[in-house]
């Protein structure tokens, strides 16, 4: 598949970032992610291939993600730090080492890992330092984990090809390629955040702008419903 990689600038909002927007209220309409993680895992989730990935703020990465064909479930945690069960309020902090990230399970027969390589590089601008759009911090860090050395060649591959073909006009791309190694579930009241506060100021601001970037350069890649 021909490599197809879009920098994403997105706008700065005074007082508007992830961390700042916080909607902690549960909507009694909506069933909470581990309840549909647990009724997926009854049908065989553990069937799916997963990935994870960090670029900015997860309420964003997580439409992304979902909204990509193949993708069977995407969960929004933390992952690439050493701290054991870290809480929002402390990775939000910048008081651990992880970055807000997320679970992606899908189905390789329907979606590569190359493919959501380059959702996750054409999703947002890999050569911001320890930032994504109006959120700072190393919590906020472009991350992309493997597990295998196959996965490690994939990202390393791509990678270079960007370079190559001088898709970010010699800015240093600055992704960190790092070993999987842990997943920490976020809480619940951040699981499908964009879809469930699509009032939120970030929501409307940052994430859906970003999102419909995406999808405006990657419609081969959306599923059907997500045009």
């Amino acid at each position: 598949m021909m490599f197809k990689a879009i920098l994403v600038t997105i706008s700065l909002f005074i007082g508007t970032s992830c961390q700042s927007n916080v909607a902690k209220k549960k909507s009694s309409q909506e069933p909470q992610k581990k309840e549909q993680i647990a009724k997926l895992t009854s049908q065989d989730l553990d069937k799916f291939e997963t990935a994870y990935f960090a670029s900015g703020c997860f309420w964003c990465v997580e439409a992304i993600f979902e909204s990509v064909k193949g993708v069977k479930e995407v969960v929004s945690g933390y992952s690439g730090g050493t701290e054991k069960n870290p809480t929002y309020e402390q990775v939000g902090g910048g008081m651990t080492s992880h970055a807000e990230a997320v679970k992606v399970y899908y189905d390789p027969e329907i979606v590569s890992f190359t493919a959501l390589v380059q959702v996750f590089f054409g999703s947002h601008d890999p050569t911001s330092l320890n930032s994504q759009g109006p959120d700072r911090g190393t919590q906020y860090r472009s991350v992309a984990f493997y597990k295998t050395d196959k996965e490690k060649q994939i990202i390393e591959g791509y990678i270079k090809a960007l370079k190559d073909q001088n898709v970010y006009d010699g800015a240093p791309i600055t992704t960190e390629v790092t070993e999987f190694t842990k997943f920490y579930d976020a809480e619940d009241y951040h699981q499908d955040y964009e879809r469930k506060h699509p009032k939120n100021s970030y929501i409307t601001n940052v994430s859906v702008p970003r999102l419909n970037r995406f999808k405006e350069n990657f419609k081969e890649y959306l599923k059907q419903d997500a045009h």
